[in-house]
């Protein structure tokens, strides 16, 4: 009878057929699937507007191709010739003249407005969008009201300080003062923006730190130097960062104001770029240009990168 038993049992267990597990590699192949799925459209999107377009830009810096005509391979001619441009020279010149200058002042500026406007003031609100407003205005545009408003002959702010003894000569016909007004727009333009991002993270720093300071009797200044400036360091990295490439890019303000001129003095590779592509037609030369722009603002990014690595908080 028990021989009986298991024998039947043993038939039952062989008749019920065993639930196999998946594999787990088919499991992560349809998770990997499904990644590159939602990836797809993010991917053909910038192969399409960016890696395709730096590969032909590439490839053109090496032709001597206009809009007429077939294009011609010149290997490097087209970089030999731009460095035996002393027009190029000049722009590369006035190129980092106006990132030395427009870099740090823009962010000093944004700075001292950001630790002003983090005060519980009445009518912060309000300074803070009237700075900020510039930003997010055409710089175009606005760069057309800053032209007539420093115009010598029309221009209010001649007419404002004429009294005073103060004037401003030809203005942007002027080779020496032109460039200077280039840079003004400028800074005007991107402190806002700057500014904005340094409340972001003025608002991260600990209330308990500046407490503690005040109790060891440290002033403001001390509570500066000592507390927001080292505390600030990651917030100063993104910011010179993002600075230094808008002020090698320097563009809409030179366009609207002078177009490069006079005689070249307020023209920089970005303009350059523009010049040389759109108005002349030369687009190998103006290829070449841009990837000497590219360069120049990846080694610049690395450096700061790499220096302000060195000084990343955590808190």
């Amino acid at each position: 009878m028990t021989r009986t038993v298991d024998h039947a049992q043993d038939m039952t267990t062989q008749a019920v057929p065993v639930a196999r597990r998946r594999p787990r590699h088919s499991l992560r192949r349809r998770q990997a699937l499904r990644a590159y799925a939602f990836i797809a459209p993010s991917a053909a999107i910038m192969g399409v507007f960016v890696l395709w377009p730096l590969i032909s830009s590439a490839r053109l810096s090496f032709y001597q191709s206009s809009e007429f005509g077939p294009s011609t391979f010149v290997g490097l001619g087209n970089y030999r010739e731009l460095f035996a441009d002393p027009v190029f020279r000049g722009d590369v010149w006035r190129t980092l003249i106006y990132a030395v200058i427009v870099t740090p002042v823009t962010i000093g500026l944004a700075l001292m407005f950001a630790v002003m406007l983090n005060r519980r003031l009445h009518g912060r609100t309000f300074f803070r969008a009237a700075i900020f407003l510039p930003a997010v205005l055409s710089l175009g545009v606005m760069a057309i009201a800053w032209d007539y408003l420093l115009n010598p002959d029309i221009g209010l702010l001649p007419q404002w300080l004429a009294p005073l003894g103060i004037s401003f000569g030809a203005g942007q016909a002027d080779p020496t003062t032109a460039f200077i007004y280039v840079m003004i727009v400028g800074i005007w333009k991107n402190v806002g923006f700057y500014m904005v991002m340094y409340l972001a993270g003025l608002a991260t720093i600990p209330n308990d730190l500046y407490e503690a300071a005040s109790i060891d009797g440290a002033g403001k200044f001390r509570q500066f130097r000592s507390i927001t400036w080292p505390l600030l360091a990651n917030t100063s990295a993104f910011v010179f960062i993002m600075a230094t490439i808008a002020s090698v890019q320097a563009f809409d303000q030179i366009y609207s104001m002078t177009r490069g001129g006079p005689y070249f003095s307020t023209e920089t590779l970005a303009y350059l770029l523009y010049r040389k592509g759109f108005l002349d037609l030369d687009f190998g030369y103006a290829s070449a240009v841009a990837w000497i722009l590219t360069i120049i603002v990846f080694v610049v990014s690395i450096v700061q990168q790499v220096f302000f690595s060195r000084r990343e908080v955590r808190y």
